[in-house]
């Protein structure tokens, strides 16, 4: 049964998190290098983590806030089944922003900025190029039509008040093209601490000029309060813990990376955007979001926005597909699975091009029929085995744009692989026919066993020895 959501602020989900037994409190002082990216991980999909004073600094980092799609369900006031047309009826009925003053992140303001001396900013992985923001909603907006995005983007420390960014061909891609070509900087913010349903909003695949903070205001069932910065015009969570103002300078780029992301390898150094800080203000005593790279949080939170735009994009146009499911193998991002109840031959053929046609970064498809658990790796892959033949099923596409990510592509050009692991329509009488126990799903166990017997039996063993 749905209920409204009650967790609209990072502090009120962390309270829930500790009320359940669900938050870990490291002592004080953990070390940025490392130590606190391998707590996250050993814990990560069971407790959250608080490291308090962490490297020395006065503020806490928190890691591992959102790292079950059961937790982004209780989050938002949903069964788990009903998180992909919940999320989806956010992105389509979005609620506008209620703008507000004495905003709480702007309780505290730094004018003077050094980053890595003001924020307890971790290094992750082994091979990470330095410290990196990595749970930071990056915030632009264009100063002509007051159009606002927002993503998550890694940022690296390069000293004093600057960042590098990896900014994708994407929507801040074509904001800061426009920016660019006017000669100005792009105005925007790196919010963080701000709360799950923001976060998750963020990975909606929505049209450039959608604000992903009006959907997750419709998440929250309320006009998302917000702040204008203190030294650009870019719109903030009001309620969130840290905000960093600042602009993506035009004409330049410096070295950012390697870095470990979603797909758990590097993403490799290169000449990138870079951002430049001009004021950082927050809470009093805030807390520091990190979100390591290839972690559950980080595959969990892009898996729930694509799935939902997903589905809704395939019934468009194929109203027999019923489900979709991003599996963790694929990294939440690479490969699908798509739940068909097929009623013409051929038809899994054209949800596997369109499938392809909902997002760059599907590199590969199975579409398996309806008495197929698609969350279960194991019942795919058997559906696969045993209802394909490679040369009649399987549909290669060479050349075609996926993720710059993904380490197996030429800048980004890849082949793409479907699968159609549908039944024959053809199929008659026992062909395909699953085979099942009567009783198997509803018998319960209990009912029969006589856990008092156990003793006599291994009397009976020795007896009969």
């Amino acid at each position: 049964m749905s209920t409204k959501p009650k967790y609209t602020n990072l502090r009120d989900w962390l309270e829930r998190l500790a009320a359940t037994d669900r938050l870990a409190v490291c002592r004080e002082g953990v070390d940025l290098k490392f130590d606190i990216a391998a707590i996250s991980k050993r814990l990560d999909g069971n407790r959250a983590t608080v490291f308090p004073k962490a490297g020395g600094h006065d503020m806490s980092v928190v890691s591992g806030i959102v790292s079950t799609r059961a937790w982004m369900a209780e989050i938002l006031g949903v069964e788990e089944e009903e998180l992909l047309e919940h999320f989806q009826h956010a992105a389509d009925h979005p609620t506008p922003c209620k703008e507000i003053g004495n905003a709480p992140v702007q309780e505290v303001v730094h004018r003077d900025v050094d980053i890595a001396s003001l924020l307890p900013v971790p290094i992750h992985n082994e091979h990470d190029g330095g410290q990196y923001i990595s749970a930071g909603l990056l915030i632009s907006r264009d100063s002509q039509s007051g159009v606002q995005n927002v993503s998550i983007n890694r940022c690296q420390l390069q000293g004093g008040n600057r960042l590098g960014v990896l900014i994708l061909p994407r929507h801040t891609w074509t904001l800061y093209d426009r920016a660019e070509a006017r000669g100005e900087p792009l105005q925007v913010a790196i919010v963080i601490g701000a709360d799950p349903m923001s976060l998750l909003a963020s990975q909606a695949i929505v049209p450039l000029g959608a604000d992903e903070l009006e959907i997750a205001g419709s998440l929250q069932g309320r006009a998302m309060p917000v702040a204008k910065c203190l030294s650009n015009d870019v719109r903030v969570p009001a309620e969130a813990e840290i905000v960093l103002e600042g602009r993506v300078l035009p004409e330049v780029r410096e070295e950012e990376g390697p870095f470990g992301e979603f797909p758990q390898y590097y993403g490799t150094p290169a000449k990138r955007h870079v951002i430049e800080i001009d004021a950082i203000t927050h809470r009093p005593k805030p807390l520091f979001h990190t979100i390591v790279g290839g972690a559950l949080e980080h595959l969990v939170l892009g898996q729930i926005p694509r799935e939902s735009t997903l589905l809704a994009h395939l019934k468009r146009t194929f109203p027999n597909v019923v489900d979709v499911h991003l599996p963790r193998g694929g990294t939440c991002r690479y490969s699908m699975v798509v739940k068909l109840d097929q009623k013409q031959a051929g038809e899994a053929k054209n949800v596997i091009l369109g499938s392809f046609a909902g997002h760059n970064d599907i590199k590969q498809v199975v579409i398996v029929d309806t008495d197929v658990n698609i969350y279960d790796p194991v019942e795919v892959e058997w559906a696969v085995v045993t209802r394909t033949q490679a040369d009649r099923d399987y549909v290669v596409i060479s050349g075609a744009l996926g993720s710059k990510l993904d380490p197996s592509t030429e800048d980004g050009v890849t082949a793409k692989l479907g699968i159609d692991a549908t039944r024959p329509l053809t199929a008659t009488g026992l062909d395909f026919k699953r085979i099942h126990v009567p009783g198997e799903d509803t018998i319960d166990p209990a009912d029969y066993i006589d856990e008092g017997a156990i003793a006599k039996f291994r009397q009976s063993l020795k007896v009969e020895a």
